[in-house]
């Protein structure tokens, strides 16, 4: 990156937003300021991602091909079906058997050696490094996700020593969050990012989850790679659409954009034709997606899905909470990134590393023990995936966006980014909309409900099941998604803004608009200019 290069980059963090710019002060380019904000949010969000969580990305290169990177770890070698069975119809939702390989840092590792500046990555972990020992604070969020998970960090030593002060009491917010042994971690992975996986931290993370009781073991992570893959595509009015293939549920978000997208209706008739959308493309998923390792995923009924034409849609076993971490980024050349990292639920699987200070993920509960089922859990085979980054580009734009939302994610932003392609439309105004998810226990409710903030659905919702309820949140909601969307301009302009339901903002660094001219060009083909 030239010192008249210019970025923009939207992140949920204040913490993220400076290393961030660190990066960019640096030299960094897109990419290497998306990655110096996501290890920074591993250091102060633990109960949102972690080094121990897996991570989902999308890069639009500058010559405008666009390829995924999938870092979703598998399950162990050595796990026990017939046990989990006999234990229950479902998998369990928390604890040592949903842990399975985090692939983060091998996310991190594949976009730095493809897409980022020399020496960037180490710099970036050196500097979380730092942070982590000279101890973040608190944050308001990971405050409150520490009083109500207040049951689990008690059950586990490692979360309990990461976040409780003298005599056992709950850390609150301001407070410092030393993390030594993560600072240790973090150094040495600076050295040598592969010891993650086959090494001394590989070693020692394997240790401790043998004595949680995890089936996972050294040979598990050595034999994780990430992947380098195409990506899924949508063409659609004048814009292409990039998202993740399985398992990721990238296939389920297309589907509800083209629905978005195509759908040139008047209120409400437009709102209820996405909401029914919606709720068949959430059905698909839970009846199809899995992992192409192991069984042959229907992907057109993925991308097409069939109406539910009154049969129940299948219910979540859980409501996942706490969820993901979203972090987007362009540069003047073109150089795009949606990355998305999570440790699934609040502090995952409940699960600290004591000797490592890692906190696991429990992606693990997303396996199915139903015989026959494309997402069955077994040796090697990674669960089903709520992480699903966009990218979408017209003759005049490019823009990356990712959200918190969990299996919600495609509903929100479908409602979202069609409006961002607009050039003229403001990234804060479209974000502040109010905004409606469809869903059962994944956002608290007992029977498939469409949960509305106020004011996002009209009073009848013609096409939508009317044996579906609809329930106004009192206000704003978390259920309704942190989204961070970024834009390039084809005149160089660069905007972007992060969702006013979280605690974050962007950072922009270079030369103000209009300083430089913008390299970004691509036609729709991904021929450069």
């Amino acid at each position: 990156m030239t010192a008249a290069s210019r970025l923009i980059l939207a992140a949920p963090h204040p913490a993220a937003l400076a290393a961030a710019r660190q990066a960019a002060e640096r030299g960094g380019n897109a990419v290497d300021a998306a990655l110096a904000a996501a290890v920074a949010l591993t250091v102060v969000y633990p109960h949102q991602c972690s080094l121990g969580g897996d991570l989902v990305a999308l890069v639009h290169s500058p010559d405008g091909t666009v390829r995924a990177v999938l870092s979703a770890g598998a399950a162990a070698h050595d796990v026990d079906v017939d046990a989990l069975r006999a234990a229950d119809r479902r998998m369990p939702a928390q604890g040592p058997q949903t842990v399975t390989v985090p692939g983060a840092v091998a996310g991190w590792t594949m976009l730095a050696e493809a897409h980022g500046t020399q020496g960037a990555l180490a710099a970036t972990l050196r500097d979380a490094a730092a942070l982590a020992e000279e101890g973040a604070t608190v944050s308001a969020g990971l405050a409150r996700a520490v009083r109500e998970q207040s049951a689990r960090i008690a059950a586990d030593p490692g979360l309990s020593a990461l976040l409780t002060g003298p005599g056992g009491a709950p850390l609150n917010e301001g407070a410092p969050l030393p993390q030594p042994r993560l600072a240790a971690v973090l150094r040495a992975l600076a050295d040598d990012p592969s010891s993650f996986y086959r090494g001394a931290v590989a070693e020692a993370l394997a240790d401790g989850l043998r004595r949680a009781g995890s089936p996972l073991t050294a040979g598990d992570l050595a034999a994780h790679r990430a992947e380098n893959v195409e990506a899924l595509t949508l063409d659609v009015l004048g814009t292409r659409w990039w998202a993740a293939p399985p398992p990721s549920q990238g296939a389920s978000l297309l589907a509800v954009l083209e629905a978005a997208a195509a759908a040139a209706l008047p209120e409400p008739r437009r709102t209820g034709l996405l909401a029914t959308r919606c709720q068949d493309a959430s059905a698909a998923r839970d009846r199809l997606l899995g992992d192409p390792r192991g069984t042959e995923v229907d992907l057109d009924g993925l991308l097409r899905p069939a109406p539910l034409a009154g049969a129940r849609p299948p219910k979540p076993p859980f409501r996942p909470a706490g969820d993901t971490v979203a972090v987007t980024a362009v540069d003047s050349s073109g150089l795009a990134v949606s990355l998305i990292q999570s440790v699934y639920q609040t502090f995952g699987s409940g699960i600290c590393e004591p000797d490592t200070g890692i906190v696991l993920h429990n992606r693990g509960s997303a396996f199915s023990l139903l015989p026959g089922h494309p997402a069955l859990i077994g040796p090697g085979l990674r669960p089903p995936h709520t992480l699903c980054p966009v990218l979408g580009r017209s003759a005049g734009l490019l823009l990356a966006a990712g959200c918190q939302g969990g299996r919600a994610q495609p509903q929100i932003l479908a409602q979202t980014v069609p409006d961002l392609m607009d050039p003229a439309a403001g990234p804060a105004a479209v974000l502040d909309r109010p905004r409606w998810v469809v869903g059962a226990r994944d956002i608290g409710h007992a029977t498939q409900t469409l949960l509305a903030e106020p004011g996002s659905v009209p009073a009848v919702t013609p096409g939508f099941p009317s044996d579906v309820p609809v329930v106004v949140a009192p206000g704003r909601t978390d259920l309704a998604g942190h989204t961070q969307a970024v834009r390039l301009a084809a005149d160089g302009r660069l905007d972007g803004a992060s969702d006013p339901r979280a605690d974050g903002a962007t950072v922009l660094h270079g030369p103000p608009d209009g300083a430089t001219a913008a390299d970004f060009a691509c036609s729709l083909e991904g021929n450069p200019r």
